[in-house]
């Protein structure tokens, strides 16, 4: 495993980073811990929840993520083996979280939420405590263009609310450190900027990067090498579009796609699909797995301080973490810029 500095708080995060919003939905409790265990065994320490979890998420199994994470944590004794990253819900009213009424990042509901947090996952300290989306109004997760219509109103919590309640978290020792997620260039400069104003700054940003949506590298990136403030890559695969097992119209029995085909509609554009058969038939004329390919494209990118996999069974999760292993030649690399520049992003948001 190789690892990587998680902004300026000092802490080593492996560059592949466990995601765990499957379980308690796709995947049970007892496959949880093995993911768990075996995550762990071969070198990956950082791991990333959210309150709302498991996704799609219901009233009946809100919290139950963080849940097997205590769990593990209570049978194992092996909390301090793990950098452990968790989100308090963004600003909904759609939410089944804390008692179902409107969620906000205000200081009232983070105090909340953090501390139903640290019940449910058995432990007194979260290592890093990230704003999974904003409290001001964005189109974000592929809403075709909406995050070009902004909206302003009074009740938005502003940005130094929330940080100088997240800093009052790190003084308490309750978290370690803070992150953001979501996230735009105009809202990092104000997180930049809250630090100046005596809070604490933050470490890390959790965007979505893949070969299908690159927009990170316009404007973010460049706070990545000037602010030192990295990248938690989140859906690498694409919810699993990147592997080549939907081709074709493929539905593999129990796939994410099988089960909630809504979560996956920002990749089955035209304009996607064709990109996903372009990019697994480039990945196989090269002999490699398409997964690995598209994880191997992540996890080379400077600005890239860890790489979030998902898995519903043990052997996705061997086959991401081993993408570590994997190197791309510069053929290669420009193989896939060509297709790039073809059809640039076509899931972004």
């Amino acid at each position: 495993m190789k690892y990587r500095k998680l902004g300026d708080s000092g802490i080593d995060v492996s560059l592949i980073c466990l995601g765990t919003m499957t379980w308690g939905e796709q995947n049970t409790r007892e496959e949880a811990l093995a993911q768990m265990d075996y995550a762990l065994e071969h070198g990956v320490n950082f791991w990333d929840a959210a309150e709302m979890y498991p996704v799609p998420p219901r009233e009946e199994t809100q919290g139950e993520t963080e849940r097997c994470i205590g769990d593990w944590f209570k049978r194992t004794k092996r909390r301090h083996g793990v950098v452990l990253a968790t989100k308090v819900t963004g600003r909904s009213d759609r939410s089944w979280v804390r008692g179902g009424r409107e969620t906000r990042v205000n200081g009232t509901q983070i105090i909340e939420a953090v501390n139903g947090s640290l019940q449910r996952l058995n432990t007194d300290y979260i290592d890093l405590y990230q704003i999974h989306w904003p409290d001001r109004r964005l189109g974000l997760w592929g809403e075709a263009g909406a995050s070009y219509v902004h909206k302003q109103t009074e009740e938005e919590t502003s940005i130094l609310e929330t940080m100088q309640t997240m800093t009052e978290l790190v003084d308490s020792g309750k978290v370690r450190c803070i992150g953001v997620s979501n996230e735009t260039p105009w809202g990092i400069s104000q997180y930049l900027e809250s630090s100046k104003q005596g809070c604490r700054r933050i470490v890390s940003i959790q965007n979505s990067y893949s070969l299908l949506n690159r927009v990170y590298e316009h404007g973010l990136s460049e706070y990545a090498f000037r602010e030192n403030i990295g990248l938690l890559a989140y859906s690498p695969l694409a919810m699993g579009s990147l592997s080549g097992k939907y081709v074709d119209g493929k539905l593999p029995k129990g796939s994410r796609k099988a089960l909630f085909p809504n979560f996956l509609t920002r990749y089955e554009s035209e304009q996607a699909r064709q990109c996903i058969v372009q990019y697994t038939q480039l990945a196989r004329n090269y002999s490699l797995h398409p997964v690995h390919m598209a994880l191997a494209f992540v996890n080379t990118r400077p600005f890239v301080t860890s790489n979030i996999i998902g898995a519903t069974s043990l052997d996705q999760l061997k086959q991401n973490i081993d993408s570590i292993d994997i190197t791309l030649s510069d053929e290669l690399e420009e193989a896939i810029q060509a297709i790039h520049l073809r059809c640039k992003h076509p899931a972004a948001a």
